[in-house]
């Protein structure tokens, strides 16, 4: 028998395939009485009708093969395969899998090699739907939130999550708590209905003003299940107890604003919402569609998880740190797409065909991969 290179990849729908020398596609058709498992050629099934097969027992030793293929080599789908395969991989196996922005980052190519490789497209969807399997079931109701949950926990292992009624559900880290006492005299609230998960009625903000750094920084959100006065009230009792406040801003400004007026509290250099709806817009523009209330609770624990950090670093001077190392990948990244454009120019001023230039943005794509990860 031939010495055979043999790669494990996985369909689409989850079934294990294999790839004989990065040539040909197998997939898993049944078991046998004996354990062993029959592997048929993805050609199977199509008009071609191939024969091809390879049998395994249950320690993946070879027990048969045929190896005749009436069609020919599959070797840019059986790469295709294995680079889809490898980034589910890569997805199932990081602890922060929602970090990864295929759109934003493959978006920058797709205008030039959508029309001509329409698996780049397979690629992106793939790996979002991925990064969505390792979310929880989608709830769609208030009842249905847990009390208790992983995604509760902050990445520092502190709780996030610190209040649960029937009206509403409060997450403020112990840092936020800390920011919220310190500057209390500048709050900022707003509400946003466009990350609210469909079973609310809106995610509430506050938002403190530090003035040692001229920003704001996000100090509590609540998930509402209506408007009623009585939910913000509840808000602001359960916050200031949590923050351990004895003056009473927040009873204060209840009684003497209402609701529909609510704005700022005490900073007169801030007299409109726009520190509250810079970050609404922000939450906005992460996601494309309204968000589950899983991908929206991991956002914003996320999100959260930094402020420590950062808060750290720029009251210490330091401030372009981030904003420097995203700089640097973005640019690497283009110098990449440059490169292939020309490479591209190239191919069709001579006159190369189809196959060719698809081949080159395949190789871009997966360059790319690697320049991400």
């Amino acid at each position: 028998m031939e010495e055979l290179k043999i790669d494990i990849s996985e369909t689409n729908k989850g079934k294990e395939q294999i790839i004989i020398n990065k040539k040909y596609k197998y997939n898993y058709s049944y078991t046998k009485k004996n354990k062993s498992k029959v592997y048929r050629c993805t050609e199977y099934k199509t008009l071609n009708k191939c024969k091809s097969y390879i049998i395994f027992n249950d320690k993946k030793e070879i027990l048969k093969y045929d190896g005749v293929h009436n069609h020919f080599e599959q070797e840019f789908n059986a790469a295709l395969s294995l680079t889809k395969y490898r980034i589910k991989k890569e997805i199932k196996k990081s602890s922060i899998p929602f970090n990864i922005k295929p759109k934003r980052v493959f978006n920058q190519i797709s205008q030039d090699i959508g029309f001509i490789c329409p698996e780049f497209k397979s690629i992106k969807s793939q790996i979002i739907r991925d990064i969505n399997k390792q979310l929880p079931p989608n709830i769609s109701s208030f009842e249905e939130i847990p009390e208790k949950h992983y995604l509760y926990i902050t990445k520092q292992n502190e709780n996030f999550m610190i209040f649960k009624n029937q009206n509403v559900i409060i997450f403020q880290s112990p840092f936020q708590a800390f920011l919220f006492k310190k500057y209390c005299d500048d709050l900022f609230v707003d509400g946003t209905f466009y990350v609210a998960p469909d079973f609310s009625y809106q995610v509430f903000i506050t938002r403190n003003f530090v003035s040692e750094l001229n920003e704001f920084y996000t100090t509590s959100f609540s998930i509402l299940r209506n408007k009623e006065q009585e939910t913000y009230k509840t808000i602001f009792e359960v916050i200031k107890s949590n923050c351990d406040i004895t003056k009473d801003n927040g009873k204060t400004y209840l009684i003497l604003y209402n609701i529909e007026n609510w704005n700022y509290y005490n900073n007169i250099e801030h007299i409109t919402n726009n520190a509250s709806e810079s970050f609404n817009n922000y939450l906005s523009g992460l996601f494309s569609k309204k968000p589950t209330y899983f991908r929206l609770i991991y956002t914003l624990n996320n999100d959260v998880s930094l402020y420590p950090d950062t808060y750290e670093r720029r009251m210490l001077g330091v401030w372009n740190k981030q904003k420097r190392k995203t700089l640097t990948k973005t640019n690497k990244i283009k110098n990449i797409i440059e490169s292939y454009k020309k490479m591209e120019s190239f191919l069709i001023s001579n006159e190369r065909n189809r196959s060719h230039i698809a081949g080159l943005w395949f190789e871009c794509l997966i360059n790319l991969n690697n320049k991400i990860n």
